[in-house]
This record gives C-alpha cells, structure tokens and sequence, in this order.
C-alpha cells in the first residue's frame, strides 16, 4: 500500500523558519520526481517545488524562490521542505505527491500530473 505522510507544520511567526517532511512507504523515491503543493484557504492548490527520481534538480515556484529548498534522503524515502522568511502568505496545508510516470520535473508544476498525495500538513505564519 503506497502512503505519504507530511509532518512538520505549525504555527510560526513572519520571518521564521520550518522543516517539513514527507514520508513514503510502499513507493521509492529514487525513479519519480516528487513535488510540494500548497493550498491557502480558499485558494487553487498550488505546486511549491519539484525535485527529480536523481535529486539532482529542482523547479522552484516564483513566490518561494531564494526561501523554500527542497531536497531528499533515499535511504529513508523522504523528502524534505525547508521553509525560511516565512510570510503570512505561505500559510496553507503543504502537501507532496508522486508523479509516477516521469523522474524529471517540468514547470509549471501541475497537480493532475501527480498520482499519490498525502494528508497534508497546516503550516500557519502570523504574529
């Protein structure tokens, strides 16, 4: 049974830092690219960065370029957010997902091309 499960979210203050996490079981990552999405409320669900099957590139969403990062730990089939400078705009239920029929990234980054999702987490940045 493939699953995602996303931690790390919660309540920070503008200008503060987070790391999420995604965890995947029955799926490895090493062969499909996996992205991070993020939905603010009332708002389309958004694709934040994408990262390759290799780990070795990344397509970066305007709004969090130079302050989000994405990056992976095959050995244990997670992938990983790190969040800095946060803004009240990024706040939203972060989700990653699968694609599993490509190992490349393309932009923009398009959440009908994504297969398995998981839960989600609140991320939440206020004063």
């Amino acid at each position: 049974q493939v699953q995602f499960v996303e931690s790390g979210g919660g309540l920070v203050q503008p200008g503060g830092s987070l790391r999420l996490s995604c965890k995947a079981s029955g799926f490895t990552l090493d062969y499909h690219a996996i992205a991070w999405f993020r939905q603010a409320p009332g708002k389309e669900r958004e694709g934040v960065l994408c990262i390759t099957g290799s780990g070795g590139g990344t397509n970066d969403a305007e709004s969090v370029e130079g302050r989000f990062t994405i990056f992976k730990d095959n050995a244990k089939n997670t992938v990983y957010l790190d969040m800095n400078n946060l803004k009240p705009e990024d706040t939203g239920i972060y989700y990653c997902a699968a694609n599993t029929r490509r190992s490349f990234c393309v932009t923009p980054i398009m959440r009908h091309e994504y297969d398995y999702w998981g839960q989600g987490t609140q991320v939440t940045v206020s004063s």
